[in-house]
């Protein structure tokens, strides 16, 4: 991978980070509206008038611009992983936009979990990828993730608060994998033509994904905090974008020597699970808004 494939990859990732942090502000200042379609589409409309979800979404688009860039020259299950340090970059962001310092613990558990699968997935990096998939490992890759989607969703709907928050980032993740996937097979076509390109069916696939990767994102943004959503949305990109590499590019993942390195990045996503769970912040305090934004709006 070449320096500027890894430099494109995390600026995508502190864009993708930022964009969170920027819509969980508008989110969390947004009173309820009610249960269902007519509720959803009042949140929508106040939501379109906020700043911070304006800018968020425009980060959205700039990290959707800046991930094609990277897919272009990278793998799938290599470039992916890389997004991994937007977990970082949401305690970064969200301690400059919410005014709140996280503790240490949820600093060590975000940078346990980052580190951990950066190190394993790094270290088991792929190899004999193809720029292209099958439409036969498209069909049956896309209706599994379909499926995974639409199982999660539907347990989202029986729980409250951070379980809620945790599924909708789970199942905005393998929507999230899936249109960057789906990115590489757009990226890996334009040697034929942007015209040959736009007249097949991968384009418009690309955009369906991302919308609903997008809806589910607001989903799990106003169901709970970052501290629930981010890192299953984070890790389950990730994990879900090796799958799908394996699935539709061939991509292999190395064993033998690396397998001790793997163990260890394995380890580090495991005690940094435990320790997010059981961090303060998961509570909710670190990703309220400030005291004085919400004074304003009763004001």
């Amino acid at each position: 991978m070449t320096a500027l494939t890894v430099v494109l990859a995390l600026l995508a990732a502190l864009s993708n980070a930022s964009a969170s942090v920027f819509q969980r502000r508008a989110a969390a200042e947004e009173p309820p509206h009610g249960e269902g379609a007519a509720g959803a589409l009042r949140v929508f409309g106040r939501l379109l008038r906020r700043p911070y979800w304006l800018a968020g979404a425009l980060l959205l688009l700039a990290s959707t611009v800046l991930q094609a860039a990277a897919l272009a020259g990278g793998s799938l299950s290599l470039v992916q992983p890389l997004l991994t340090a937007e977990l970082l970059f949401t305690l970064a962001v969200g301690s400059v936009v919410f005014g709140h310092r996280p503790d240490r613990r949820t600093w060590l558990a975000f940078t346990a979990l980052a580190a951990g699968l950066a190190l394993f997935l790094g270290t088991a990096a792929p190899s004999g990828a193809r720029t292209t998939a099958s439409p036969g490992r498209w069909l049956l890759a896309g209706a599994v993730a379909l499926g995974v989607v639409a199982v999660v969703v539907l347990v989202a709907r029986t729980v409250v608060g951070a379980p809620r928050a945790a599924l909708l980032g789970l199942a905005s993740a393998v929507s999230f994998a899936c249109t960057a996937a789906l990115l590489k097979e757009v990226m890996g076509r334009l040697g034929e033509g942007v015209g040959a390109v736009l007249a097949q069916w991968p384009p418009y696939a690309t955009a369906a994904a991302g919308l609903a990767a997008f809806v589910l994102l607001q989903g799990a943004l106003r169901a709970g905090t970052l501290a629930a959503s981010q890192p299953a949305l984070t890790l389950g990109d990730a994990l879900t974008s090796v799958a799908l590499g394996w699935a539709l590019f061939q991509e292999q993942i190395l064993l033998g020597v690396r397998v001790l390195p793997e163990l260890i990045g394995v380890t580090l996503i495991g005690l940094g699970s435990v320790g997010l769970a059981r961090a303060p912040s998961v509570s909710g305090a670190w990703d309220a808004p400030p005291a004085r934004d919400e004074e304003a709006e009763t004001g």
